[in-house]
């Protein structure tokens, strides 16, 4: 029985062995065949020859969605805010109703004022009749004073008489005198009053807060309940019209952007839009050494956020040089740039410099020269793989 046992662990030691080698062996084949596939079986590809071309150059850069004069309405008056009328996103008129602010304690100040300007009008209505009536006495008084004197004359009165008669036109004088200078009086007080009559309505209607302009809310900072003091911000608005891109680009190329030339705006929604180059700056920033370079949208966007971040591609005509297709791009385990050569029936990756690039083609400005030929499509291959062309290649 010790013998059949030792018999069956021997058999199957073998057994194990065997499979060992069945397995080791499929895996050498798999290998051998991958390894075939990819080095021994040349791959039917498109290829392309690096010929001279142009594209349309384009200058690219990010930016930002602005308002040439973005309008602050802010408050004038300190108050507490009891209606907002107007909220973000609505387009508003001139002189449109944004805010109203609490009125009471002005139009109380101005119910004050327009009492003391009541009584101030009667007291002044007094003090010009009191004038006029002066000015009568003392007509009446020179009359009777020149009377006298012709009688005292003519000896018919004293010396006493006509004495009165001149003093009592001295008093009638000096009464148009004093009824003057109470009428000038009265006239003064009811300018002042006039003028902080005008200042009470000026505070008063400054709590009615409209907008200054055809715009859209951007911004809402006015709530029912807010307390303001002058100066406190309420809403922001912008002009669709002013927008633009403000956009940053290298000084290196900055050179070929001219005012009004096309461009196109990709905002972060995917929309495109078209515009014009408006601006450019003639301050550059010393730590990037990028001007600041203004898009302007040639229609007003439907929708749109100040500060949305853009895209921005403006045409600067053409660059012209080596050009494959912009398919042929790859890169390498290090990231490297490059495109796959061909040469000997196999692929090389070769690292290359490109410019600019349209929908089909790029510009290639360091790594290649005229006459090479580049596998078409890169995606699917690598370096070092045998390959064959599908078809004759293309210039």
């Amino acid at each position: 029985m010790g013998i059949t046992r030792l018999r069956i662990r021997q058999t199957m030691r073998l057994a194990r062995r065997y499979l060992l080698a069945a397995l080791v062996a499929a895996l050498l084949l798999g290998v051998g065949g991958a390894a075939y596939w990819r080095f021994g079986r040349a791959v039917e590809i498109p290829v392309s020859v690096a010929a001279q071309g142009a594209v349309a150059a384009r200058v690219v850069g990010p930016g930002t969605v602005q308002a040439r004069v973005p309008v602050t309405v802010s408050a004038r008056v300190g108050s507490t805010v009891v209606e907002v009328l107007a909220d973000v996103g609505d387009t508003v008129q001139p002189g449109q109703l944004l805010v109203r602010l609490d009125d009471r304690d002005l139009n109380a100040r101005r119910g004050v004022v327009t009492g003391q300007q009541e009584a101030l009008q009667r007291n002044t209505e007094g003090a010009r009749a009191a004038l006029a009536k002066a000015q009568a006495d003392l007509e009446l008084a020179r009359s009777k004073q020149r009377r006298d004197a012709e009688l005292l004359a003519q000896g018919y009165v004293s010396v006493a008489v006509l004495d009165a008669s001149n003093a009592a036109l001295g008093s009638a004088a000096a009464g148009v005198d004093i009824a003057r200078a109470t009428l000038a009086a009265r006239e003064a007080d009811a300018r002042t009053l006039s003028q902080e009559a005008r200042y009470s309505d000026a505070v008063l209607s400054n709590t009615r807060i409209a907008a200054p302009m055809q715009a859209v809310v951007v911004q809402r900072m006015a709530e029912v309940g807010s307390t303001t003091a002058p100066g406190t911000p309420l809403f922001k608005l912008v002009d669709p019209r002013s927008l633009w891109v403000a956009t940053r680009v290298d000084e290196a190329v900055v050179g070929r952007v001219r005012p009004g030339q096309v461009a196109s705006i990709r905002l972060r929604s995917g929309e495109v839009l078209p515009g014009k180059v408006a601006r450019i700056a003639r301050q550059s920033d010393a730590a990037t050494r990028e001007l600041e370079v203004h898009v302007a949208f040639d229609s007003v966007p439907e929708r749109f956020a100040i500060d949305q971040e853009a895209e921005v591609r403006i045409d600067v005509g053409e660059d012209r040089g080596l050009l494959v297709p912009l398919a042929a791009l790859t890169r390498d385990k290090t990231g490297r740039q490059g495109v796959l050569v061909i040469a000997d029936g196999r692929t090389r990756f070769q690292p290359v410099e490109t410019g600019g690039a349209d929908a089909q083609q790029v510009l290639v400005r360091k790594g290649l020269a005229e006459g090479d030929t580049v596998a078409a499509v890169a995606a699917g291959l690598s370096a070092n793989q045998r390959v064959r062309a599908a078809t004759a290649p293309a210039r």
